[in-house]
């Protein structure tokens, strides 16, 4: 991901909880990991901003 596009995003994100409706968590599970990678990728590149806000309360 050269910049993060948010609604490039928000489309995969759909995209994942429109395999988890359907049933295919193997699908799912494998789509996140894939997206977490190219996420981390461009953090490591510098090109995502610094995280400033707090956890949210789901998160662990």
């Amino acid at each position: 991901m050269a910049d993060i596009d948010v609604k490039q995003l928000a489309g995969r994100i759909d995209t994942v909880l429109d395999i988890l409706v359907a049933g295919d968590y193997h699908s799912a599970i494998h789509n996140l990991e894939i997206l977490k990678a190219e996420l981390l990728a461009a953090d490591a590149a510098g090109q995502l901003p610094p995280q400033s806000a707090p956890k949210t309360p789901w998160e662990i």
